[in-house]
């Protein structure tokens, strides 16, 4: 058990909060309609400002348009576009009308798309057809025929700049119609406990559920947000997270919530991206370890001035962000702290204070955001509620956790605790009334020797030899049942690490039973790619360590 620890609590919002998430646009507009509130690629890849009164035009007009649609009080509309002002527009405008908003990541194939379909059952698909040259309408047909579900009403998008489309090449059976430019009454006053948004989870066991937020917990979060993490009207937040993912999602809602201009990536290019931070003087960042790590190569390549950049937020997926956290403090000032998240908690539900010391700043958990979101930490076998410093299964209650899942009313009975505490899936410590060091999930902690280890441990000091890239430690039961840790690490390039000098590596900063008993060197790890970054697929890892041993 570790010592319980004061930690500094974050900055509050102050002054009114909007009424519902439309109210969020119209504030800013009418506070100064000529502002930019966000930085489109056009398909030439030239820079196209909004502004908040071209914003707050659009969501009028886009509301408009699904009232006359029949679009209402629970209804879903799958939003199937990229980073472009469109997806902002569409939330809000949806919200506008009690209805919610369900993002489809342009990556999904044909099974993931009928799964959304299936339990979101979505009234209207608004689609990107063509973008990047993905035929998204005939993965949406395919999809439409497998999930064997009446066909949505189809309204393409042509993405900022783009040619418009005819709509009736898109109808894959239940209707299609364009979005009309043009003027529209100010959306009035809407349900602000209505649900406004749902995510796909990360979907480790079976099909991933779709776990809906209401607007309010949305707007809350998006305010207490951005002022935790101290962004301002003055500053330009990174958008490069895919905007149907809750990472991305969360940080754009945070930067809208303050004024900030959201620079949006519908693809990401390492080197454009740098670019643009360069450029529009890039304040904020939040992305997991895979993207700091392209961006930080795609620097060593071609240094650019990133100066402004002030402070990072970053999830821990490939055991880079330590390293990468001290890179973008020794280069350019910026402060860096470990966030973490969920579809089901929303992302940045917790981060390190700005004054929480390094290195434990850049470890995963932190400070709840807001006073209304509640923590603990629990046994996982008898549920028994545990002290602070004691490891066990992170629980939380509050506007941030998940109202519903789309399609699946039971699954919120399996997803809390009798006493109404959801269920994260994930181990962590308590540290403070309100913070917590997020450990592992549940299912990646490694026993051995009869102590809980967390993989991580082992990761960094493979990670920490100059000849590797990336590592990741996984574990199988042994010919005598006990766990062993298996390592698979990809070298640096140009470099062979060898495996045994790899595990002495280990064995001298590590206690012997964290020693991996084989360390495998691979060409590239097997990697997931979803909404919120790039992961290693650890069940695959698994099936190579067996593979290896029998």
């Amino acid at each position: 058990m570790s010592a319980p620890r004061t930690v500094p609590p974050h900055p509050v919002a102050t002054g009114p909060v909007p009424r519902d998430l439309p109210d969020l646009v119209l504030r800013l507009a009418r506070a100064d309609a000529a502002a930019v509130v966000a930085i489109d690629k056009g398909p030439d890849g030239a820079d196209l400002p909004i502004t908040r009164g071209e914003l707050r035009e659009r969501i009028a007009a886009l509301a408009t348009q699904l009232a006359d649609a029949g679009i209402g009080a629970g209804d879903c509309v799958a939003v199937w576009v990229p980073n472009w002002s469109d997806a902002l527009v569409w939330q809000f405008a949806v919200a506008a009308r009690n209805a919610h908003v369900i993002g489809v990541n342009t990556r999904y194939n044909v099974e993931e798309v009928a799964h959304v379909l299936r339990r979101a059952r979505p009234r209207v698909v608004a689609l990107a057809h063509g973008f990047h040259g993905l035929d998204l309408l005939e993965r949406l047909r395919a999809a439409v025929a497998l999930a064997e579900v009446a066909p949505p009403v189809v309204v393409p998008v042509p993405g900022p700049g783009g040619p418009s489309a005819d709509p009736a090449a898109v109808d894959v059976g239940g209707g299609a119609w364009a979005v009309r430019p043009g003027d529209g009454p100010e959306p009035g006053p809407s349900d602000p406990d209505a649900l406004a948004v749902a995510f796909t989870t990360s979907g480790s066991t079976g099909m991933p559920k779709l776990a809906a937020h209401r607007g309010s917990g949305v707007l809350a979060h998006a305010v207490a947000d951005a002022a935790a993490i101290g962004i301002t009207e003055a500053d330009a937040v990174l958008c490069a997270l895919p905007l149907s993912g809750v990472f991305g999602y969360n940080t754009a809602m945070a930067a809208l919530a303050a004024g900030a201009v959201c620079i949006l990536e519908p693809v990401f290019d390492a080197g454009s991206v740098l670019d643009d931070m360069a450029a529009h003087r890039v304040t904020h960042v939040v992305g997991g370890d895979d993207l700091l790590l392209r961006l930080h190569e795609a620097w060593r390549a071609r240094p650019r001035d990133l100066s402004a950049w002030r402070w990072c937020g970053v999830a821990d997926f490939q055991g880079r962000s330590r390293e990468l956290a001290a890179w973008a403090r020794e280069e350019f000032g910026t402060a860096t702290s470990g966030v973490y998240g969920s579809s089901e908690v929303f992302a940045l539900t917790s981060f390190w204070p700005h004054d929480e010391p390094e290195p434990g700043r850049w470890d995963g958990g932190g400070r709840v955001v807001q006073r209304g979101i509640e923590v603990r930490v629990a046994d996982p076998v008898t549920e028994e509620v545990l002290a602070l410093g004691a490891e066990g299964e992170l629980q939380f209650r509050g506007p941030n956790v998940v109202d519903a899942y789309l399609g699946d009313p039971d699954a919120a009975g399996r997803a809390f605790t009798a006493d109404g505490w959801f269920h994260s899936g994930d181990l962590g410590v308590l540290v403070d009334d309100g913070a917590f060091t997020y450990v592992c999930r549940m299912g990646d902690a490694l026993r051995l020797r009869g102590f809980l280890v967390d993989p991580a441990e082992i990761e960094f000091r493979l990670a920490a030899h100059p000849q590797v890239h990336t590592a990741k430690v996984v574990g199988i039961d042994g010919a005598d049942g006990a766990t062993r840790a298996i390592a698979f690490v990809v070298g640096e390039p140009d470099a062979a690490p060898d495996p045994e000098e790899l595990r002495a590596w280990c064995a001298a900063a590590l206690a012997r039973f964290k020693v991996p008993d084989a360390v495998h060197v691979v060409a590239e790890m097997p990697t997931t790619t979803g909404t919120n970054g790039t992961k290693i697929r650890a069940a695959t890892l698994r099936e190579w360590a067996r593979a290896a041993a029998s």
